[in-house]
């Protein structure tokens, strides 16, 4: 999905959960691989990307007198595919290259994205934050145990949790188990043992919900109660756990999850969305014949003769749908892309009205504006500060790190006897030292008789 500009900047987004490799013959070039399975909450990330851009470029005060562009890519959910789309963002490769002055699209300034933690840990060396041991503090729970994913998302977070349990709360980790990668029953019934037996009852948990699942089978095939689950942001607020057959394990768990936000005019431009012939806009024709149930490819209809699926008109109305693209009560990653893409505009902003002579790079030199580098972006980036229209403080530290802002959640019954995700705080790191964690104890819900976890040490 591309739209051209002054500056271009990319997206990387999950838009199908598998990629398809083709056999290789060894005999010929071999062909690129394909995505299957759309996922529409991933869309409308990426469209919440180009309405910010959009907004941007309607704002005579922001980067005035530059239209932004964006190249997006999807990256299947997988790590290969991600680096390669990565690498032709950064390059400004692609099939439609000059073969006369060997010119092509200009690379990107910035990325936005990829969704992934561990996409994101390969392709930027860098690990965001992890806020957990604030709750931990917050009730003096100084012996835990730690679960984790096999991944770059898993290992590299757990490594600084540790650290953390040691110098913030002078405390312990009974026990630190990696989950497997490929589920193996053994090792869930091992490491579902270790948690059942040990004195630690609160238990940390960092991985995503597709690791997680065989865990929490076993937990409730061994009925293994009394005790205090903590989520990382990866599965804080996954549906899938929120049965009536997981409550009585599950209830009470407190988690973070990134900041629910609202974002005006948002529903509008998505619904606005219309599809058309471009070749770089494949992205947009998918989710048309995904929402619809048509295709753009009349001829494949007659020579497949599958005459049950209809022709997409482009006229269809997706005001007549409801899906998570549409979907806008909830807006937690969406508004982390949304807050990105204006970081990165007020980086740009600041870059390009940098006065000569007083510039940040040696010899206080301001940047080329004709030959922009991404390092020139990225120092002014760490020096961003603005807030949403959602009232939300946007800025770095002293390391360029994003000053973190998670919701904290609750799992709380419902009537129905299924689980409902609370918000009952927030972490909020741009906030003054004693209200960066808020916390509203007298609304939370504890899976114990006592209806509060003891204050577990070692």
């Amino acid at each position: 999905m591309y739209q051209d500009g002054d500056l271009i900047l990319g997206g990387l987004f999950e838009v199908h959960f598998l990629t398809v490799f083709p056999e290789l013959s060894f005999t010929s070039e071999p062909e690129q691989p394909y995505c299957e399975q759309f996922d529409m909450a991933s869309f409308q990330q990426a469209q919440t990307m180009a309405f910010a851009i959009d907004e941007i470029n309607r704002n005579p005060k922001l980067l005035p007198n530059i239209t932004l562009g964006y190249h997006m890519y999807d990256n299947c959910v997988k790590l290969a595919v991600a680096f390669r789309a990565a690498m032709a963002l950064l390059s400004g490769t692609d099939e439609a290259t000059s073969t006369v002055d060997c010119t092509g699209s200009p690379p990107v300034i910035g990325i936005v994205g990829d969704p992934g933690s561990t996409h994101s840990i390969a392709i930027s060396s860098v690990l965001g934050l992890f806020r957990v041991p604030m709750i931990l503090k917050r009730f003096s729970w100084t012996w835990v145990g730690l679960v984790y994913s096999d991944d770059d998302y898993g290992i590299h977070a757990a490594h600084a949790f540790h650290q953390d349990v040691q110098v913030q709360l002078s405390g312990c980790v009974a026990y630190s188990e990696m989950l497997p990668r490929d589920n193996n029953r053994k090792d869930v019934r091992r490491i579902v043992e270790a948690i059942e037996t040990s004195t630690a009852r609160v238990v940390v948990v960092i991985s995503t919900e597709a690791y997680l699942l065989p865990l929490m089978d076993e937990v409730a095939l061994r009925n293994v109660t009394g005790r205090q689950w903590i989520a990382s942001e990866a599965w804080a607020t996954s549906p899938v756990f929120l049965t009536p057959r997981l409550l009585p394990y599950l209830g009470g768990t407190l988690g973070i999850a990134i900041r629910r936000g609202e974002i005006q005019g948002l529903q509008d431009f998505l619904l606005r969305l219309q599809p058309d012939s471009h070749p770089k806009n494949n992205m947009v024709r998918n989710f048309w014949e995904e929402m619809f149930g048509c295709t753009f490819d009349s001829g494949s209809i007659q020579a497949d003769g599958e005459g049950e699926k209809k022709v997409c008109t482009g006229e269809e109305k997706l005001r007549n749908t409801e899906t998570a693209y549409t979907d806008i009560s909830e807006l937690r990653a969406s508004y982390n892309v949304y807050k990105a893409v204006y970081a990165l505009a007020h980086a740009l902003h600041d870059l390009t009205t940098c006065e000569e002579g007083k510039g940040p790079f040696n010899g206080h030199i301001c940047a080329s504006l004709g030959n922009i580098q991404p390092w020139q972006v990225v120092d002014y980036l760490q020096k961003v500060n603005f807030t949403t229209g959602f009232g939300d403080h946007v800025s770095f530290d002293k390391d360029g790190n994003a000053l973190a802002i998670y919701d904290v959640m609750n799992w709380q019954p419902n009537p129905d006897g299924s689980i409902k995700v609370h918000t009952v705080g927030m972490v909020d790191e741009a906030s003054q030292a004693d209200y960066v964690l808020t916390l509203n104890e007298d609304t939370l819900f504890w899976n114990f008789e006592s209806k509060k976890v003891n204050h577990f040490s070692a």
